[in-house]
């Protein structure tokens, strides 16, 4: 796959003013002609990977600054919300990504400013409700949200937590194979806290708990060794690593305690994550083995949900992996997790498109199904689906269907065992999927459950397709 042209002339010119030198001035530190950056600033000129080099070492910038991803993401969710009917016309695609290239900024406000309002009509819907029943309070402020998109706008990787959960494992020489003995252990003699069992956890819905005053974990005495390691690693992660973790809440800038209690249990994830899966043994090992999944819980003693997680976290500056989004749904399609360090878009309002391989994993569960799938802006993915439904320790416990979705760009999917048999480049091959009925730009999709936002719909009786209306190719 050819590597796609930079044309990022807004964002050069912005950062080049920012830091106050003249277009005359920056060409001559970037040893190129004012007319040249000129163009480049004009998107007549895309930015050279020589000359991306050298604006990095120039400006001292972070790895993908330049990287149109985070813009994609960002226009899509402007549009998917300013076709709210509140705003009368919908925005089209190309209005969405000229705002985000001329105005982040203000981008990002007016979606700060519509989230607001969507939680306000919730809370006033809630207290209208609960007026009438006498009783109750107003709803939350969506905080799931609010930190799903922080750590979205973080590719899903907390450089700090991993380097410190690099050099605990590395100093204490935790065992794969007795992870959890050794993790009990640690947690003895650091913190004079023992581990526990209670017989009835699961049943009643409990994971762990931490009694303070009796210096006591409790665990289920039925979990799996690689959830209890990780419960373990998690609460040894909110103890060692309290100070960063309150750093990095405070640094977000979340909008209520809410969010920021659910903020410090994603990192404190991350951070168990980062215990039992360290960065380069991790990624060493991924590489080796071509992330093979399977083969990977194996070596670490960890679950096929945990290396899944852990392979989309891997984005350190000096040693990236590969860039891949994960996913976790349940059986109703109600999204559980989601993070993407590629491009890949999610629909804020409604489920993942039907066509997605992770649907059909339900059908067929503890089996690995592959798909080439395409989006409808013509990026192929390679992706992969499993269930992943731990025991429910009990017949009357009704276990819990989920499943997990892990997928790159076919760029990278060489790499993976996953692309084994698979031609990469058939394009006929590949299913189209889309991010959710409401966002997708496809017409044609007879697995459509909804319409598009923000085009007109023709219900005339003279014909009848398999959905009960025809989409116009042309804005509302």
């Amino acid at each position: 796959m050819k590597p796609r042209k930079i044309l990022a002339g807004d964002r050069l010119r912005r950062l080049r003013m920012e830091r106050d030198m003249t277009q005359a001035g920056a060409a001559d530190a970037l040893g190129i002609s004012p007319g040249y950056l000129s163009q480049i600033e004009a998107d007549q000129r895309p930015i050279t990977r020589k000359l991306l080099q050298r604006l990095t070492r120039l400006f001292s910038l972070p790895a993908g600054y330049f990287s149109d991803d985070e813009d994609l993401r960002l226009a899509s969710e402007l549009r998917e919300s300013a076709s709210d009917p509140l705003f009368g016309a919908a925005a089209s695609p190309d209005e969405a990504s000229s705002v985000v290239r001329v105005a982040p900024n203000l981008a990002q406000r007016f979606l700060h400013l519509y989230r607001s309002y969507l939680a306000l009509e919730e809370e006033h819907r809630s207290l209208q409700t609960s007026i009438a029943q006498e009783g109750g309070g107003a709803a939350s402020r969506f905080p799931y949200d609010e930190v799903r998109d922080w750590v979205q706008s973080r590719r899903n990787h907390f450089d700090v937590l991993d380097l410190a959960a690099e050099r605990l494992a590395t100093v204490n020489h935790f065992r794969s194979e007795n992870r959890g003995e050794d993790l009990a252990k640690y947690m003895l003699d650091a913190h004079r806290i023992r581990i526990e069992h209670a017989p009835d956890a699961l049943d009643r819905g409990m994971i762990w708990r931490l009694d303070r005053k009796a210096q006591t974990l409790f665990l289920p005495v039925d979990a799996p060794s690689e959830s209890r390691a990780f419960w373990i690693a998690h609460v040894i992660g909110l103890l060692d690593q309290r100070g960063a973790i309150e750093r990095q809440i405070r640094q977000a800038r979340l909008s209520n305690d809410e969010a920021a209690s659910l903020a410090r249990v994603a990192l404190a994830n991350y951070f168990a994550g980062a215990l039992v899966m360290p960065y380069e043994t991790f990624l060493g090992s991924a590489r080796e083995m071509r992330y093979d999944v399977e083969r990977l819980q194996r070596r670490f003693g960890t679950s096929f949900e945990q290396v899944c997680h852990r392979l989309s976290t891997l984005q350190r500056r000096t040693s990236p992996g590969i860039p891949f989004y994960f996913l976790k749904i349940d059986i109703a399609g109600n999204v559980l997790k989601r993070s993407s360090a590629t491009r890949f878009q999610f629909a804020r309002f409604g489920g993942p498109c039907p066509l997605w391989n992770v649907h059909q994993a339900f059908s067929q569960p503890n089996r690995i199904l592959v798909q080439l799938a395409a989006t409808p802006e013509g990026t192929k993915y390679l992706s992969i689906a499993r269930t992943v439904s731990p025991s429910a320790g009990s017949y009357l416990s009704r276990p819990r269907a989920v499943a997990v979705g892990l997928g790159c760009e076919v760029a990278y999917a060489s790499q993976t065992v996953y692309a084994k048999g698979v031609d990469l480049d058939d394009a006929e091959a590949a299913d189209p999927i889309g991010p959710g009925c409401r966002a997708c730009e496809r017409t044609d999709c007879r697995h459509r459950a909804l319409p598009p936002i923000g085009r007109r719909l023709d219900v005339g009786t003279a014909e009848r397709g398999l959905v009960p209306y025809r989409i116009d190719t042309g804005p509302g």
